[in-house]
């Protein structure tokens, strides 16, 4: 639905769909070309989570027109080998 979105709140970098259950999809991504410098998923501070929360309440409030629809926090990692880690409901609402 949407790439970069970004508010006064926060930043949240992928917001989808899914088809199956209609659930608003917001996902986190983070890359790293090597592990020098730790896994990818262990930049979600919960700082940023905090940050990604908001601009996700910022965006439901304002974007889904006031209509309940089930919603879920993902984290996607992209390693620097190609390999790509999808974790669904990788956090909850805070």
């Amino acid at each position: 639905m949407e790439r970069n979105f970004n508010c006064r709140l926060g930043e949240i970098d992928i917001i989808a769909r899914e088809k199956e259950s209609n659930t608003l999809v917001f996902c986190e991504v983070k890359y790293r070309s090597s592990l020098h410098y730790g896994d990818p998923l262990e930049a979600v501070t919960p700082e940023k989570i905090r940050h990604i929360c908001r601009a996700a309440g910022y965006y439901y409030t304002y974007k889904c027109g006031g209509k309940q629809q089930p919603c879920r926090f993902d984290c996607i990692a992209v390693y620097g080998d190609g390999s790509i880690r999808h974790v669904k409901d990788a956090f909850g609402y805070r």
